[in-house]
């Protein structure tokens, strides 16, 4: 098994447990993780997702280029790769939260998990990069179409054309990453977003998410005017009663999830 997955009290956490090989993803590692992003999917028990990796040097360097079994190129790009990278870089079929804990290495698919992902916290050693053009790739599985949208035009560009890292330090400045700790604070920190988020209604958590990522490309008025499932699902669900009830009670809300 390449992949660890759990869920307790709520919160999915999927880990990528390749460390030998710097937690590349190869063609077993990519659909073991479509597999659970599908049951995440599925499952009304879970509102929180944290997606990682074991070790201490990275948390993907991308695709396994030692793995003989890929596709290369116009066959790479041409085959169905749903969600783009490890199933999550362009996945918009899944509405619960997912925060990164970037715990070294994030380079080419790497990122773009790291890219599909709602909230990133990185330790201090970790670095992020595109470096496919330096070995005449390309970010095909969502990098060239999400870091530009993510990033300032010229961040974007500057990391894109060169294939250059930058440290988590820089990777906050630009606004890659949510917060940036000390190696040993990583985990308390990744708790504290997790714990923030589950004191919010899960269904007004799916909401925002949803309408953040499938409105993105349209006109604040065209936005604001969606319809969307998630949306009136948490407008017309028990929760939205009992978020009211618990401030007008001043105690602390029973979440649902319904």
């Amino acid at each position: 098994m390449t992949v660890l997955f759990e869920v307790a009290n709520h919160v999915a956490t999927v880990t990528i447990d390749r460390p030998e090989v710097l937690n590349a993803v190869d063609m077993a590692t990519e659909a073991e993780l479509l597999r659970i992003w599908d049951e995440i999917e599925r499952r009304d028990d879970v509102r929180v997702v944290v997606l990682t990796a074991t070790g201490e040097r990275a948390f993907s360097a991308g695709a396994d280029l030692k793995n003989t079994s890929n596709l290369k190129g116009v066959e790479y790009w041409a085959a169905a790769r749903p969600g783009g990278f490890g199933g999550i870089a362009l996945r918009e079929t899944l509405d619960v939260p997912v925060i990164a804990r970037v715990n070294g290495l994030a380079l080419g698919g790497g990122l773009e998990m790291v890219l599909g992902c709602d909230l990133v916290v990185a330790c201090e050693e970790a670095s992020f990069g595109l470096p496919e053009p330096l070995v005449g790739r390309l970010p095909l599985d969502g990098g060239m179409v999400l870091l530009q949208r993510q990033i300032g035009f010229r961040h974007a560009m500057g990391m894109m054309l060169t294939g250059q890292r930058v440290n988590a330090r820089r990777a906050l400045e630009i606004g890659l990453i949510n917060e940036v700790v000390p190696r040993a604070e990583l985990d308390t920190a990744v708790e504290r977003w997790v714990q923030q988020m589950l004191a919010c209604a899960p269904l007004s958590l799916k909401a925002i998410k949803q309408v953040v990522r499938r409105t993105g490309m349209l006109s604040p008025s065209e936005a604001h005017g969606q319809r969307l499932p998630a949306l009136m699902a948490a407008l017309r669900s028990e929760d939205a009663d009992e978020g009211v009830l618990a401030f007008q009670q001043k105690r602390k809300p029973q979440w649902l999830g319904r």
